[in-house]
């Protein structure tokens, strides 16, 4: 009886369904258990609930109540699938998560990622700041690989361009820039843009690759309808002047393309930001000759600007006529010499489909200072192929290389 209690208390034994009619019959309570019935005619197990069953002398009590038995059966089937139940386990994702990143900061911290040099600390990538009494705006660059020549220096082109970019950041950053390529809002409402008609550039030293360079600009009156804007360009780390520009700006319409007058509600936005100061480069008031196909050395012809050459304004940038200006200069200077000193006037713009030619002509005295290795001027002429001009120019080159001049070819006899 005991071995027949017990193994029913284990393993349930299947009942058919009760009989509608019949009343269901209770059984004994087996310590709390409650047993089903058997199959009809079948043998009843009936047992004292306060005595536990014994084998071989000894009592031995049973694992859990049924109830509690049922209760883990019915727990232990999987639960019902929902969405919840359906999503990943977070912890163990966040987990994953948290060794990588641990990780990877322990492969950071044993790296030497510190700069060799201080000047590698500086951003070169901001904006710039107006400083001195809001009157200058100063910006910092730092020169690239591909900003360099053959000389392992920067080109002129690239000192221009940094030129142009604090000029322009000066007026964004003194909140005067308007929809337009450096034009005020009160210029944007009348269509009128800036155009340089002057400028000269004195270059003492060229940076190098890898140098930062600080560009401060300033801006003053110029005449009744001009402004002038001034640059200095020095080496960040030791202060020296590298490069020293002065130009002169004028108004023109941009539908008509004709200069203009500044208005007065114009005049009223600028002002207040002139600096009451002197050229930094020291006007060269020689005149700048005219050339023609008689007095030029050396002309380059077929010259057309590419549409990466356009600025915003729709004409071509004024540092793309510097690159054409040096189109025409002699290979033996260009590779003996570097250029000291620029004076240009510009007096006509061109656009996307302008063709233009390149003059240049050499000092009398050119083929000489070759040779000892002294300076040599230049004379330059960019003009529309009808012979429209565009742009006049006058260059100083002074010796890149004075001990190593044999290396070089001389200007052919028959060109000077």
């Amino acid at each position: 009886m005991v071995a027949a209690a017990t193994t029913c208390a284990f393993i349930p034994v299947p009942s058919p369904s009760p009989d509608p009619g019949t009343k269901p019959t209770k059984l004994a309570n087996l310590g709390g258990m409650k047993s089903k019935s058997a199959s009809s005619g079948g043998l009843q197990v009936k047992a004292n609930a306060q005595a536990p069953p014994k084998i071989n002398g000894n009592s031995v009590g049973l694992m859990a109540p049924v109830e509690s038995v049922k209760h883990e059966v019915e727990t232990s089937s999987p639960p019902p699938r929902t969405f919840i139940n359906t999503l990943p386990d977070w912890s163990m994702l966040l987990a994953a998560i948290t060794t990588i990143f641990l990780a990877a900061e322990k492969q950071w911290m044993m790296l030497d990622w510190k700069p060799r040099r201080p000047d590698m600390l500086i951003d070169p990538f901001g904006l710039g700041r107006i400083v001195q009494d809001g009157f200058v705006f100063r910006q910092n660059f730092s020169i690239r690989s591909y900003e360099i020549g053959a000389d392992r220096t920067a080109s002129i082109e690239t000192l221009m361009n940094h030129l142009q970019e604090t000029a322009l950041n000066h007026v964004k950053g003194a909140g005067l820039l308007g929809d337009g390529f450096g034009s005020t809002p009160e210029m944007c409402k009348k269509n009128l843009i800036w155009v340089v008609t002057r400028m000269q550039v004195v270059v003492d030293r060229y940076p190098t690759w890898g140098d930062v360079v600080e560009v401060d600009t300033s801006v003053s009156s110029s005449g009744k309808n001009g402004m002038r804007r001034d640059w200095l360009i020095r080496d960040y780390k030791t202060g020296e002047i590298l490069t020293r520009a002065s130009s002169v700006w004028v108004m023109m319409n941009k539908k008509t393309r004709r200069l203009s007058k500044i208005p007065p509600e114009v005049r009223g936005e600028i002002e207040p930001y002139f600096m009451d100061s002197t050229p930094v480069v020291e006007e060269d008031s020689r005149k700048l000759q005219k050339l023609d196909d008689n007095t030029a050395d050396y002309v380059r012809t077929g010259l057309s600007p590419r549409w990466s050459d356009l600025d915003v304004n729709q004409h071509v940038n004024n540092v793309k006529y510097i690159g054409w200006i040096l189109e025409s200069a002699p290979l033996p200077i260009l590779e003996s010499h570097e250029l000291a000193a620029m004076t240009l006037e510009y007096r006509r713009e061109c656009g996307k489909d302008s063709v233009l030619q390149s003059l240049t002509a050499v000092s009398s005295d050119g083929v000489g200072n070759l040779v000892n290795m002294a300076d040599i001027e230049c004379q330059h002429l960019l003009r529309l192929e009808d012979g429209a001009e565009i742009v006049r120019g006058r260059t100083v080159w002074r010796p890149k290389y004075p001990n190593n001049f044999g290396t070089f070819g001389q200007i052919p006899a028959e060109s000077a």
